[in-house]
């Protein structure tokens, strides 16, 4: 395979993936106008996945695109590495799962800070203001106070709130 840079098979998949949720919200739409007719569904996938919603990730939460708040599970955040901004789409199966995937990452950069906690939550102060950051992150990386960590921030973005815990250098 020739080389394809990393951005670009990030890219197609993210567009691969917007166009599998526009089909089934558009198949959705379809089955509430016109009824449950199997012959409405057949050229499309329908695997009974539930209610697709895909909103942008606030740091903490993902603000769906129909304006309700929805918990992201603060180990996913983590382990994703979310940046304030990152495009999601969550699933809500039958049975009332939540099952998030990240879509859409916005630009990142990564900066260099101390860590720092106030009133019970964590911060990283780097480039002259402080940067929250999810609690799941500090445990799995054992960072403390004082330690000097690396973050991801949105690149375009300087009023952002949130960074993403990279590592504890």
């Amino acid at each position: 395979m020739p080389d394809v840079p990393e951005k670009q098979i990030k890219r197609l998949r993210a567009l691969i993936q917007e166009a599998e949720t526009g089909l089934a919200a558009a198949n959705e739409l379809l089955v509430s106008l016109l009824g449950d007719d199997e012959n409405l569904t057949a050229p499309v996938q329908a695997d009974n996945l539930g209610k697709v919603i895909e909103g942008v990730f606030d740091g903490q939460n993902m603000v769906g695109s129909d304006g309700k708040t929805y918990p992201v599970p603060a180990n996913y955040a983590s382990k994703s590495k979310l940046v304030q901004g990152d495009i999601l789409k969550l699933t809500i199966a039958d049975d009332g799962t939540f099952l998030y995937k990240q879509i859409g990452p916005v630009a990142r950069k990564q900066i260099v800070g101390g860590l720092k906690l106030e009133n019970g939550h964590y911060f990283v102060e780097a480039n002259g203001k402080n940067y929250r950051v999810l609690l799941a992150s500090v445990t799995y990386f054992k960072a403390k106070p004082g330690d000097q960590v690396s973050v991801n921030v949105p690149e375009e973005d300087e009023n952002a709130e949130w960074a993403a815990l990279e590592a504890a250098l």
